[in-house]
């Protein structure tokens, strides 16, 4: 048996591609499994304004890390919508940059269930996936540096715009306007009506791990 859960994650090329989305959607395929939301914030000296940084009077000398739906449910925000799609538990990681990499491995270290689904990119750069799902859409050809960073550790690819189902031919225009040399090249591509086949294939791995 595995000594530490099977982590997913779910990472997206750029902002507002749907990663929540397709969390939670896998929340309600794969019961019983808890998920992590990481929230980097940045303290006065970094010449952002305090008031306009949503999280930075919640930075402590170290990563803060909430769990339970006591300390995490918020009516539509992305820890709420994870309760509602049927998270076991949720833990909230708010960190600095140089917080981050411990404030993940505390998360994983309360997870008591076999699985559990992080949010993000950065997080796979202190702590490996099991399987690591990036998300993109095909009107959105930007992709963030925390994302061109873990290509190379990607699993599987989710386009997620629903207008365009042609999963593959949709990543293949991507990789050309975006010059994405790190792609793997046998990384399967789901569209966004092939969720449940992307469920399956990480209910598979956990069937592989826990036996």
């Amino acid at each position: 048996m595995s000594e530490r859960p099977l982590i997913v994650g779910v990472g997206g090329l750029t902002s507002e591609v749907g990663k929540t989305t397709l969390l939670c959607d896998l929340l309600r395929m794969v019961p019983g499994w808890e998920a992590i939301k990481t929230t980097r914030g940045h303290y006065r000296s970094c010449g952002k304004d305090a008031h306009t940084c949503c999280v930075s009077h919640l930075l402590e000398d170290k990563a803060v890390i909430r769990s339970g739906r006591e300390e995490t449910y918020a009516r539509n925000k992305d820890t709420g919508r994870y309760w509602e799609a049927g998270a076991k538990n949720v833990h909230w990681v708010i960190a600095t940059d140089d917080q981050l990499a411990d404030g993940i491995r505390d998360a994983i270290g309360r997870v008591k269930t076999h699985g559990v689904f992080v949010e993000g990119n950065s997080f796979s750069e202190f702590m490996k996936p099991h399987f690591f799902i990036m998300v993109a859409r095909a009107d959105q050809p930007k992709i963030k540096a925390t994302a061109r960073k873990v290509l190379g550790t990607v699993s599987a690819f989710y386009v997620s715009d629903e207008t365009k189902p042609g999963g593959n031919d949709d990543l293949q225009e991507l990789s050309r306007k975006l010059k994405l040399k790190d792609v793997p090249q046998f990384a399967p591509v789901f569209s966004s009506g092939e969720v449940a086949e992307l469920a399956a294939c990480i209910k598979q791995l956990e069937c592989e791990i826990f036996v």
